[in-house]
């Protein structure tokens, strides 16, 4: 599945929705259920007790002077009203209770994806029982419609909250401790995430795409994306190669297929068929790769990535070949 060209992920009706009432899996799907439970209760005890507190004062204001207040009555009232929130609150309690084990839903043996958050941005692992087979990406979550996918919860720093609502509740990360969540996609489509616990200065700024695409499509993703990289065909990439080998980047950063071999920052071997940087920052364009390069302190302050320095020549040649990686 193609993302739509030109869209970024902070401008609306672009792709990347992110709603609770727009459910697209049966975990979602249960908890906009019950939203719409607590709603309906919620409306029914509120337009009941607006009814009884204007029938109590339009009663009092046409009682005859001096009259005594009824006592015995007022108190049923009281004692039903004290009955019938006890009976709310345990339905809703035992409506939330049922609803619960939908989020944790899941076949024996699902796909299993490695999820890891990072100050500021994501890091997915796909496991494969073939070593050779498994790979990273960051950033955006590729899955295949109709089928479970398993994700194992993970937090290299601070604690970090894995939510994207059209498909999932929320579920955090904890240092030291592995969490689960099972994602499952009804449909394909394009699916906004975020991170849902503050988690310091670029907390805003730590989204995630999931992409659910039908199995074919998802085949042909993974196949490609367990390659090596792309060999530079244009010199002007070539040259960003050798410049990036050159400076820190490769100490940092891996791109299979090349002695990058850094494991920092995210993973860049396929870094050109992403459409976002910076966790949801910026729209992954050849331009938005040198603002990124350039000074990424300006445009995310606090990020672990320092400024190197490069000439104006040596930031084309990066940003050549930085969108080459496809």
């Amino acid at each position: 599945m193609k993302i739509a060209p030109g869209c970024a992920l902070f401008l609306s009706g672009c792709a990347g929705t992110q709603s609770v009432l727009n459910a697209d899996g049966p975990s979602a799907l249960a908890l906009q259920n019950l939203i719409f439970l607590f709603f309906a209760v919620c409306g029914i005890v509120f337009v009941l007790v607006m009814g009884v507190m204007t029938w109590a004062l339009v009663r009092e204001r046409h009682a005859p002077a001096g009259q005594p207040p009824i006592e015995r009555s007022m108190g049923r009232i009281v004692s039903g009203a004290v009955v019938a929130t006890f009976v709310v609150i345990t339905f809703l309690t035992a409506a939330s209770f049922y609803a619960t084990p939908s989020l944790d839903r899941g076949k024996a043996d699902p796909p299993t994806i490695l999820v890891r958050g990072q100050q500021w941005w994501w890091q997915f692992t796909y496991l494969d029982p073939d070593p050779a087979k498994t790979f990273q990406t960051a950033n955006e979550l590729h899955i295949p419609v109709g089928t479970d996918v398993r994700l194992r919860l993970e937090a290299s720093d601070v604690i970090h909250s894995f939510w994207v609502p059209n498909l999932a509740g929320k579920q955090d990360l904890v240092p030291g401790r592995e969490n689960g969540l099972t994602l499952h996609a009804s449909k394909a489509g394009v699916y906004r995430g975020q991170c849902a616990e503050f988690c310091g200065l670029q907390h805003s700024h730590m989204a995630l795409l999931v992409v659910a695409e039908k199995p074919e499509d998802y085949a042909r993703w993974l196949n490609a994306q367990s390659g090596p990289a792309a060999v530079p065909a244009e010199s002007e990439a070539a040259a960003g190669k050798l410049v990036f080998m050159r400076k820190p980047c490769a100490a940092c950063h891996t791109i299979r297929g090349t002695e990058a071999a850094g494991t920092t920052g995210p993973d860049l071997t396929h870094v050109g068929s992403r459409s976002m940087i910076g966790a949801g920052l910026m729209e992954n364009t050849r331009g938005s790769i040198a603002a990124w390069i350039a000074d990424p302190q300006t445009l995310k302050p606090g990020n672990n990535m320092p400024l190197v320095p490069v000439t104006s020549e040596e930031l084309r040649q990066l940003s050549a070949y930085m969108s080459g990686l496809k």
